[in-house]
């Protein structure tokens, strides 16, 4: 049968409040040593009783233990403290941001001409004065990058022109080595599948190239 959990709370019963005091206090102290031993823990143990008899035990000294539970004690309170502290300035930051990015944007509806209702003339003004500013500040980048296009394009004609002069010069060129050799004959093989005949003969040929009525055209026309 399994036993049920047992409730947790005051022994009514003195006498069974007392025996069950010892039993206790023993077997913690006994657990008490035996973690200091096996884990070389540095413990300190301190009980009272109802009565207000005390009871202790200490893996070494009782009263350094103390000192260090002490002094680890304050630094976990400066550092909740810090802590705190840093939460509350970052908590400040995020609000004095918050506000920032709230005047931006407000600001930059107004720019736009929306919200304008609760504006004072001076406000306005300085809103008419910032546009200005601002208009003259995008014509002047506007201009600069026109004018760096206009020069791109401008050493781009540049090297144009000098492509199509080196073109025209080579065209001189060639129109004259032409006109100082008018006559290009070529010499060719050609192999011609002679009809009804299953091989090949191979056959002198000419071609020429040069210009019509020439001496040499009218030999060959001859020949």
């Amino acid at each position: 049968m399994v036993r049920g959990k047992k409730e947790m709370r005051r022994i009514e019963n003195a006498a069974s409040r007392q025996v069950t005091f010892s039993k206790r206090r023993k077997g913690l102290l006994k657990k008490a040593f035996e973690l200091s031993v096996l884990c070389d823990a540095e413990i300190a143990l301190t009980v009272f009783s109802s009565s207000g008899k005390l009871y202790e035990f200490s893996s070494s000294s009782m009263l350094n233990t103390i000192e260090r539970y002490k002094a680890f004690s304050k630094d976990m309170v400066d550092n909740s403290r810090s802590t705190e502290q840093n939460s509350q300035q970052w908590k400040q930051d995020v609000e004095a941001m918050a506000r920032k990015i709230e005047l931006l944007d407000i600001s930059k509806r107004k720019l736009m001409g929306e919200s304008l209702e609760s504006c004072s003339v001076e406000e306005l003004q300085e809103l008419e004065r910032q546009l200005q500013q601002s208009l003259s500040s995008i014509k002047k980048q506007k201009n600069h990058v026109l004018k760096e296009q206009i020069t791109q394009l401008k050493d781009r004609e540049r090297q144009l022109q000098e492509e199509n002069d080196l073109l025209q010069k080579q065209a001189s060129h060639l129109a004259s080595s032409l006109w100082k050799k008018p006559e290009l004959l070529i010499n060719t093989s050609q192999v011609v599948l002679l009809q009804g005949e299953n091989h090949y003969k191979e056959v002198e040929t000419e071609l020429y190239i040069g210009w019509p009525g020439s001496a040499r055209t009218q030999q060959l026309l001859k020949g």
